[in-house]
């Protein structure tokens, strides 16, 4: 597909939302080691949420390109 948005010279850029899903969870993971560690949350609650969010990641790797617009069909 030659959409201006998902590419800029030879390289593929592309500013689709869907791109930002693994940093966003990769960073809240973080966040939550780092309120943990703060004792601001508690242990029970990162040890049930950071599996989720690398779940949620698999999942977004795996079914990631029948959801994003600047991939081929």
């Amino acid at each position: 597909m030659d959409n201006e948005s998902c590419t800029h010279g030879s390289k593929n850029l592309c500013s689709c939302s869907c791109h930002y899903f693994k940093g966003i969870c990769i960073s809240l993971i973080g966040l939550l080691f780092l309120l943990n560690a703060c004792d601001v949350i508690s242990q029970k609650f990162v040890s049930i949420t950071w599996p989720i969010l690398l779940i949620l990641i698999g999942l977004k790797m795996g079914f990631g390109r029948m959801i994003c617009k600047c991939y081929k069909k």
